[in-house]
């Protein structure tokens, strides 16, 4: 009977090991394979058709001494400083916009999110366009109103924030997520505080953002996260889709810094040490973040 049992489970253990295998593989294969495997290149001179040759911390220190390193942290810590708080205001607008009762609301929200399932590079392809100081439909629209538009995409000054402006466009991830959280909220709080005299900012001001907050400190996180990976926005539009980081290095994000040491240049293990740099101020804005959430995060069961 003991054996019976025994033999039983083991058969349920094997079949569930079986199930989950074609995920482990590819999980070694290229998840952590790559990952350990770009730590172990970081401490190597690699040029993919030379030898590996061990040079220790030889790439780090190269890196501190590299005044692209430190250009393309400026630009990219500059396109997150706009790029974020962008995208959560929008989202957030849009969000409490959507949330009104109204007829016709479903299909608003299918409007403003169908731009965050357009592929990016169609989406940079149009941006492009729209950005074009010449026949571009932004500068059209501005000289309506009296005002002269920049050259955008073609100015060292208006590249990088013209590229952030961009991201409320795909706003759609934020807005749904604001609008489940604000499902959440219970409406008795909206009500007393109505009963109470609070006008429609107070009410928003003092119930709805503080019932947000946990929702914005994990879409602040996630947000922080992708922008400071930003690769194929600055890949296409940069220079109006001249090159790397075109006009004059002015659009040369960190990620295509990164991109250009390895598939450009060949140079592997320098390519893998900006890698880990990068993980490593990612990790510490995290960190940051969740050490000061507890002065702005409200939960209501704490």
């Amino acid at each position: 009977m003991v054996n019976n049992l025994f033999m039983r489970r083991r058969k349920k253990n094997i079949a569930g090991y079986l199930f989950i295998l074609p995920w482990l593989i590819g999980f070694c294969l290229f998840t952590a394979g790559p990952i350990l495997f770009s730590i172990f290149l970081s401490f190597h001179e690699w040029h993919i058709f030379d030898k590996m040759k061990w040079i220790g911390i030889e790439n780090y220190k190269k890196l501190f001494a590299d005044p692209l390193f430190y250009h393309s942290l400026k630009v990219t810590f500059y396109y997150a400083a706009i790029s974020v708080p962008v995208g959560l205001v929008v989202g957030l607008f849009l969000a409490v916009l959507l949330y009104q009762k109204v007829k016709g609301t479903s299909v608003f929200r299918t409007i403003f999110y169908i731009p965050s399932i357009v592929p990016v590079v169609a989406t940079a392809t149009l941006w492009i366009w729209i950005y074009n100081p010449e026949y571009g439909i932004l500068n059209f629209l501005l000289a309506k109103i009296g005002v002269r538009g920049p050259d955008w995409l073609y100015s060292t000054k208006w590249v990088v924030p013209a590229i952030a402006f961009m991201n409320a466009w795909t706003a759609g991830p934020n807005m749904i997520i604001y609008l489940a959280s604000l499902e959440d909220i219970p409406k008795v709080y909206w009500d007393a505080a109505k009963v109470d005299g609070a006008n429609s900012w107070q009410r928003f001001w003092h119930i709805t953002i503080p019932f947000l907050s946990p929702t914005t400190f994990f879409l602040l996180i996630t947000n922080v996260m992708g922008a400071l990976q930003t690769f194929a926005q600055a890949y296409i539009m940069g220079g109006g889709g001249r090159g790397f980081g075109a006009p004059a290095n002015a659009s040369l994000f960190y990620c295509l810094y990164l991109y250009e040491q390895g598939w450009s240049w060949f140079n592997m293990g320098y390519a893998s040490s900006l890698s880990w740099v990068l993980t490593l101020i990612i990790f510490t804005l995290t960190l940051i973040i969740f050490k000061t959430s507890n002065k702005w995060v409200y939960y209501e069961r704490s």
